[in-house]
């Protein structure tokens, strides 16, 4: 990681915990959800990011859906699974995605894993790491309509070092990292 980036994988607060923590505005918003579950990953991925740019941090999304900060000249970056929240802040652009390693990747393989990615390692959380690794290539691009088999590629994955390349198109490759929390992989780019 860059020493400007900075990455926060922490599990959610209570509702309670985060509604006390938020604004007037930030409460009326997730009133709409309709589980307790995305109103507490709005509210904990906003705190985090107030609590490390100051609670003036203006929020808001840009036309892909990215949130961003407004009045600040950080970037970030936001994922959550069903119970981590991650949050990366970094002065260049960056990208995050966290995915619980027990959900059945094998079910959707065939849509994002191509035969050439299956073959770079026998770790049984590969399928895993290629879809978040995926993810988070996606949000880095910044682009719509990318295909996650034809158009998103993973050349190299090293479990050891935590170590990715991947490929967005004809780009250049980007080296991603990765790590384990609590039963879920995170892998940046920042």
């Amino acid at each position: 990681m860059k020493s400007s980036a900075r990455l926060f994988v922490e599990p959610p607060l209570s509702e309670a915990e985060l509604l006390a923590l938020s604004g007037e505005a930030e409460r009326r918003m997730v009133a709409e959800f309709g589980t307790e579950r995305r109103r507490r990953e709005a509210l904990m991925w906003r705190y985090i990011v107030r609590r490390e740019l100051g609670a003036d941090a203006e929020i808001s999304y840009d036309e892909y859906g990215a949130p961003q900060v407004l009045n600040r000249e950080e970037y970030i970056a936001v994922s959550h699974s069903d119970d981590l929240v991650a949050v990366m802040i970094s002065r260049e652009r960056c990208a995050v995605d966290v995915e619980r390693l027990d959900r059945n990747f094998e079910r959707v393989a065939a849509r994002y894993l191509r035969p050439e990615e299956r073959a770079l390692s026998e770790d049984v959380r590969l399928p895993a790491v290629v879809w978040s690794a995926k993810e988070t290539l996606y949000k880095y691009a910044g682009k719509r309509g990318l295909d996650f088999l034809r158009d998103v590629r993973i050349l190299n994955v090293d479990f050891e070092g935590g170590a990715l390349l991947g490929q967005v198109g004809e780009e250049m490759p980007v080296r991603m990292q990765f790590e384990f929390h609590l039963g879920n992989v995170v892998v940046y780019i920042g």
